[in-house]
């Protein structure tokens, strides 16, 4: 004989505020996003001055969410530069930025925590402060810098222009939700 409908609800909901409680980030402390594109060229200007540009390589459109920590910006950045998205003799991906020898553009880009949920207008709660995103943004290049890889950036807060040849196209979404 089977439980009562009711108490089998109250048994999920008690598994599901367990899986909560142990769940380390949440809709209130979104992870460091970035957008990962292969590149055979990228470059980005802010008016007409060129301020960054790469040859072969990954253009990474990074965003920094509340809650974000300086040890999330250093894992993206170990995953990223680790990330073996560069294909081998076979056509594997079996190589890294360092096995080919490739660069990094990385530009920040606050709108990848735009929420469209509601209205059309896209509400940015979740992006981090200005001078936390900063922060964040320039310890993510200061790690990218601490490699062997050449490293290029865009302007922090400037309306920028990216133009980029994506190489496949190969491009990934990542962030710090759950561990790198």
């Amino acid at each position: 004989m089977g439980r009562p409908a009711a108490e089998g609800r109250a048994d999920e909901t008690v598994k599901s505020l367990r899986f909560l409680a142990i769940v380390p980030r949440s809709c209130f402390n979104p992870p460091v996003r970035a957008v990962v594109q292969r590149v055979t060229e990228a470059r980005v200007s802010v008016g007409d001055e060129l301020i960054g540009a790469i040859g072969p390589g990954l253009c990474v459109l990074l965003g920094v969410g509340h809650g974000d920590t300086e040890a999330d910006a250093d894992a993206l950045c170990r995953k990223i530069v680790g990330l073996r998205i560069f294909e081998d003799e076979e056509g594997r991906f079996a190589r890294s930025l360092e096995d080919v020898g490739g660069a990094l553009l990385v530009v920040s880009q606050f709108t990848l925590y735009g929420d469209c949920g509601k209205g059309r207008r896209p509400s940015f709660t979740d992006a981090a402060p200005p001078e936390r995103a900063e922060a964040l943004y320039e310890r993510f290049v200061a790690c990218a810098r601490a490699t062997t890889r050449p490293v290029a950036t865009g302007r922090f807060q400037a309306r920028m222009a990216v133009a980029l040849v994506n190489d496949g196209p190969v491009t990934f979404v990542l962030d710090t939700a759950g561990g790198i």
